[in-house]
């Protein structure tokens, strides 16, 4: 079940930031400001379906992970308090102050600056993510080829 839940969870998050990202840089690039504001706020709706999700990634990974010393494994356990912490120190606060602010019309330096280092945080998860969709991707083609080995067929 957790093999399942897992990756579901993880593509979930994934596409989700990829999503906040992608509108926060057209809104910026090529709206007005209540479109900017109408992200914004959608975003904060979103971290419900977010956060969730990157939980269920998080403790499903560890669990499927606990026990695992190969590279792949342990680079995967390398990233995820890096993404998690980026998320929580950064990305969270960053959503809400910029919303608030953005709700608010203010949109001044402060605002600026803001959105600024959280689209570096996004892109800086959404790489780390990738990664580590890609690497767990790779461990269960590998693990599918041993088990179809161990079976005989």
């Amino acid at each position: 079940m957790l093999r399942t839940i897992h990756p579901i969870a993880g593509v979930v998050g994934f596409l989700t930031i990829l999503v906040f990202w992608t509108s926060t840089l057209y809104s910026e690039l090529f709206a007005n400001h209540a479109t900017i504001a109408a992200v914004k706020s959608m975003i904060v709706s979103g971290l419900f379906v977010l956060v969730p999700a990157m939980v269920i990634v998080g403790a499903s990974g560890a669990t499927l992970g606990r026990r695992r010393k190969d590279a792949p494994t342990l680079t995967k356990k390398k990233r995820m308090p890096i993404i998690a912490m980026n998320g929580l120190i950064v990305l969270v606060p960053a959503a809400v102050y910029l919303s608030a602010k953005a709700n608010a019309g203010s949109f001044d330096t402060s605002f600026y600056i803001v959105q600024i280092i959280e689209l570096i945080a996004g892109a800086t998860n959404l790489t780390l993510m990738g990664l580590s969709i890609r690497d767990g991707r790779a461990m269960a083609a590998r693990n599918k080829t041993r088990e179809r080995n161990e079976s005989g067929v």
